[in-house]
């Protein structure tokens, strides 16, 4: 059974031998879904049916392609805030239970001409708020290499199902590091595209000037390939952007290690941190040293301000998109007469309890005499921030720094909700600022948990991030 560092290359060679078929790969992960889902919860629903019809009309017509379509017969698992049409979209939120999608993502219609095989709708953090997979109506997602701690989030399910070879790679979203961080605490590639780079047409909103939908895969080429299937101009989605898109041939270049700059920023020598993962993150530099890389220390003075101006900004946007969700055309709806009760009910009962807070949040930074304090100074710090980024790249090719300031956290642990905000310090400021940023894995933890690091480019440079983790994968990991 190929597993997670096998490409996807390989598999279609077997494919085009005879040795394996569509059909025989799906039902092989169909059946490692279910005797691994009880441990990681990481599905919200199973497209069983669905799934081997699909492999079977893939394999009847596998004899018409010289060159097989990037994803031919691969499983793929969707973040179950990405719509697939006829099944639902739950956003992992009781409010949306009972809603089916009526079409499909951008994206999703991407992954099937590419031959893709959609296994099924991915767990979640509930409407993609949280940094730990733990704020789903559907119960958290545990990690697949110990089911005692979590997985991360939000991205929680599209994380573990890769983890656990239940599905070849996964498409997620990532709003302020919800691909990155359980990317790195399941021990898999993850990547967050330049804003604009990937349609968000299909896509349930949570922070709009934030969000942007990503691949994760267990291996850089897997990765590659499922980036390359839905990049591209949607006019469907209007922050699409019509620019030059990159192929495959030109992410799987390797670069040569004294030819590249390394910055890593200078908040990360103070910011609190747990201490495996500091020593884990400043041994990393050094071994790059000793390769070739030139490392060095970049300063971004405005990063340390990126957790409160992301809150901000995302809530606020947040409080109003979310206000769509009444209860009256789709989703959960508590019954009554009483059209005031009927709302109150619908969204005190429909949401949990961090997106009431979010909520909550946002509604407030916007309300009058509240918004220029608030919301528009938050926008201005946001620039800065930009700023700060674009200016540390005429030092630096790549910036390097952790993903997380700590590990994946125990199921059953005290968690602050406030305190888990500033587990996205490093992740936030590429989705402030809408640059690309892969998360790569590296290290374990006493608890044998995996660690991991990012890399940030320039705005449409994910060329770079994948010519780097080309290196990485074949000398270090």
């Amino acid at each position: 059974m190929p597993d997670k560092e096998v490409p996807i290359s390989h598999i279609h060679e077997m494919f085009k031998k005879g040795e394996l078929t569509p059909v025989e790969l799906v039902e092989r992960y169909l059946d490692r879904i279910k005797k691994s889902f009880a441990i990681t919860n990481s599905f919200i629903k199973v497209f069983d049916e669905y799934a081997l019809e699909r492999a079977r009309e893939l394999e009847a017509k596998i004899h018409k392609y010289e060159e097989l379509p990037l994803l031919f017969g691969i499983p793929v698992g969707i973040k179950d805030n990405i719509n697939v049409k006829g099944f639902a979209t739950t956003c992992a939120s009781r409010i949306l239970s009972g809603y089916k999608s009526l079409y499909n993502a951008t994206v999703t219609d991407k992954i099937l001409e590419q031959g893709g095989v959609v296994m099924g709708k991915l767990n979640m953090d509930e409407f993609a708020m949280g940094a730990l997979g733990n704020y789903s109506f559907y119960g958290p997602v545990r990690n697949p290499h110990n089911p005692e701690f979590l997985a991360g989030g939000s991205s929680s399910g599209a994380a573990a199902s890769v983890a656990a070879g239940e599905v070849k790679v996964s498409l997620g979203s990532d709003t302020g590091g919800s691909i990155r961080l359980p990317a790195s605490f399941c021990g898999v590639f993850g990547l967050k595209p330049t804003y604009g780079r990937v349609s968000r047409y299909g896509l349930v909103a949570f922070a709009s000037s934030l969000d942007q939908i990503g691949p994760l895969a267990g291996n850089v080429e897997d990765l590659a390939r499922a980036y390359v299937s839905i990049a591209g101009y949607d006019p469907l989605d209007s922050t699409s952007v019509d620019i030059e898109q990159h192929h495959l041939s030109g992410l799987m270049k390797e670069i040569t290690p004294d030819d590249m700059v390394l910055g890593y920023p200078d908040i990360v020598e103070n910011a609190r941190m747990d201490q495996e993962v500091k020593e884990s993150f400043f041994n990393l530099l050094s071994e790059l040293t000793n390769v070739g890389f030139r490392v060095k220390k970049v300063s971004l003075p405005h990063i340390a301000y990126s957790v409160e101006v992301y809150q901000l900004i995302s809530t606020s946007e947040a409080s109003s998109n979310l206000a769509r969700y009444d209860g009256i055309r789709y989703g959960f709806r508590f019954r009554g007469t009483d059209l005031e009760k009927v709302y109150n009910k619908t969204r005190g009962e429909g949401f949990g309890e961090e997106v009431k807070r979010r909520i909550l949040l946002g509604t407030f930074a916007l309300s009058h005499g509240y918004y220029d304090e608030y919301y528009l100074k938050a926008l201005k710090v946001r620039r800065l921030i930009k700023n700060d980024l674009d200016e540390s790249f005429h030092d630096a090719d790549l910036l390097i720094l952790p993903v997380s300031p700590f590990p994946a956290p125990r199921l059953d642990e005290e968690k602050d909700p406030i305190s888990l905000y500033y587990l996205d310090l490093f992740t936030i400021p590429s989705n402030l600022g809408g640059n690309p940023s892969m998360a790569i894995p590296w290290g374990k933890t006493h608890d044998n948990l995996p660690l991991g690091f990012q890399i940030v480019s320039p705005l449409w440079r994910e060329d770079l991030l994948f010519n780097f983790a080309t290196y990485f994968e074949k000398y270090f990991i």
